[in-house]
């Protein structure tokens, strides 16, 4: 397979890819590619040319900031799986990055380019928006951040605007435990169902893989806890509110079951020892 004809300019700076993206509207950036090239292979993407960031180091970091975890969007999904800082502020992020495809995309992929992309299939999004996660943009007018619950819009569709650019993820503290499980149907796959769950001290966060075009949360399930139902009990509601695909690795209603299962197994871990 061979994609459509393109052109290619390595951006200097996150202003020059801005400028380049505001000049040409239907060019994409560039950064780990793993997601972007193999739509471009099957011509579901044809971008006029590709504003190539990989090289940007600046947007290469992990930085405990005291109230919140900040990660530049270029930083790789083995950064995020192997840093300690990030195992100590942001173990969720630290376990979804390590479920993510194979040691060949942990090393190539960013968590920019996952969220960028915006598929609900993806761990990593899922993962910070039980974190409760703020994404900086950065565009020819400047910064402004976003609520990870605001910034996926629809399938494969963000907040984004033409030439913003994802350049910051930030992570609050005070995440207490944690838990995270899916289920694929090889090791390397995108997860049929996920199930992230983040407790803190006002309560527990829970948030789904692959139910919705977006990720979203299991809000029925958050409510049930907090009016002191049994875990148990409260997994049940998983599935209430999701519109779960069907595809060629599972119905609708297996990915239902799947949901109120994954959710009692990370609720169950994330009671207190």
């Amino acid at each position: 397979m061979i994609p459509a004809g393109f052109d290619y300019v390595r951006a200097e700076s996150v202003a020059h890819a801005a400028g380049l993206l505001a000049v040409d509207p239907d060019a994409k950036l560039l950064a780990g590619g793993h997601s972007l090239v193999p739509l471009m292979k099957l011509r579901l993407a044809t971008p006029s040319a590709l504003v190539d960031i990989g090289r940007l180091d600046t947007l290469r970091y992990v930085r405990d900031e005291g109230g919140h975890l900040a990660i530049g969007a270029l930083t790789r999904h083995r950064t995020l799986e192997a840093d300690p800082v990030v195992a100590a502020r942001a173990g969720l992020l630290a376990t979804a990055a390590a479920e993510v495809g194979d040691p060949q995309v942990r090393h190539r992929g960013t968590i920019g380019g996952s969220l960028a992309h915006g598929d609900p299939a993806s761990d990593l999004p899922a993962a910070l928006l039980a974190l409760d996660a703020e994404y900086v943009l950065t565009g020819p007018a400047g910064r402004r951040t976003v609520p990870a619950a605001g910034f996926h819009r629809g399938f494969l569709e963000t907040a984004l605007e033409p030439a913003e650019i994802l350049t910051e993820v930030r992570v609050p503290a005070g995440v207490e435990r944690f838990a995270f499980a899916k289920f694929r149907s090889r090791a390397i796959d995108w997860a049929v169902v996920g199930v992230a769950a983040a407790a803190t001290a006002g309560g527990i966060r829970v948030a789904l893989v692959n139910m919705a075009p977006t990720p979203i949360r299991a809000l029925a399930v958050e409510a049930a806890l907090a009016a002191g139902a049994p875990a148990a009990q409260a997994a049940r509601l998983a599935d209430d509110g999701t519109e779960p695909p069907a595809d060629v690795n599972a119905s609708a209603g297996f990915r239902r079951h799947l949901a109120r299962v994954l959710t009692a197994r990370v609720l169950g871990e994330l009671a207190p020892s």
